[in-house]
């Protein structure tokens, strides 16, 4: 089975703008003609809000939906919960808080099967950071962080790194100072592909929007671009 992440560095479910590049990309991407689509709201804590503006991105693709909660119900049977899904979303919040939530109920290991049997997984922001080995998060107050992710892919990453102006000093610092590996942000708009594991392509929703590779060269850290197909 061919193994993909689509790993968005921020602006995906945001129907009222009208740009669905990124969500056409990921359900092209997956191959199916009438997709099933697994939303995993989990940093946000199951938010009402956030839960509709994924379906009402999502549906009019053509996607058929269904949500996996945490908070109000949890599923009794997690492989069932996402059984027949050819792509697993994964939402915005604390990376944090998501990734303690899964361990504790095994949805980390339901996740990776997954992935191993060939279905597509993705996110932006929380759920683009968990797929790599670490990230750059903001789940606890004060400055950007390092954390340890799930690992399904090699390296670190960093989102939103045009959006929030924080964002390209701190990860700059941490390669640097060798608190987090070498790695790749994506500006908003910006998805990187990986299949089986190594890196595809980049692929950008927004003009002029791009994503770097940033490693760690001595003191300090090398920020080196890298072009993407424009959709």
């Amino acid at each position: 089975m061919t193994k993909q992440i689509v790993a968005a560095g921020g602006a995906l479910i945001k129907p009222d703008d009208r740009n669905d590049k990124l969500e056409r990309y990921i359900l092209a991407a997956c191959g199916a003609a009438a997709p099933q689509v697994a939303f995993v709201p989990t940093a946000s804590g199951d938010a009402a809000d956030y839960v509709d503006r994924f379906v009402r991105a999502y549906e009019p693709l053509g996607a058929r939906i269904r949500v996996v909660p945490f908070f109000a119900r949890t599923p009794a049977d997690l492989h069932a919960a996402i059984a027949g899904c050819d792509v697993v979303h994964v939402g915005g919040g604390n990376t944090r808080s998501m990734l303690a939530v899964w361990r504790h109920w095994g949805f980390d290991a339901v996740l990776h099967a997954a992935y191993e049997r060939g279905v597509l997984l993705c996110g932006s922001s929380a759920g683009s950071i968990c797929w790599f080995e670490m990230g750059v998060t903001d789940s606890v107050a004060g400055e950007l962080t390092a954390m340890e992710c799930l690992g399904f892919l090699a390296g670190s990453h960093c989102p939103h790194y045009d959006g929030e102006a924080e964002r390209r000093p701190s990860y700059q610092r941490l390669v640097a100072s060798g608190a987090i590996c070498d790695g790749i942000a994506c500006d908003d708009g910006v998805a990187a592909h990986y299949i089986d594991g190594r890196l595809e392509r980049i692929v950008s929703g927004r003009a002029g929007a791009r994503a770097y590779r940033i490693e760690r060269a001595g003191a300090e850290a090398r920020e080196l671009p890298l072009d993407p197909i424009y959709l």
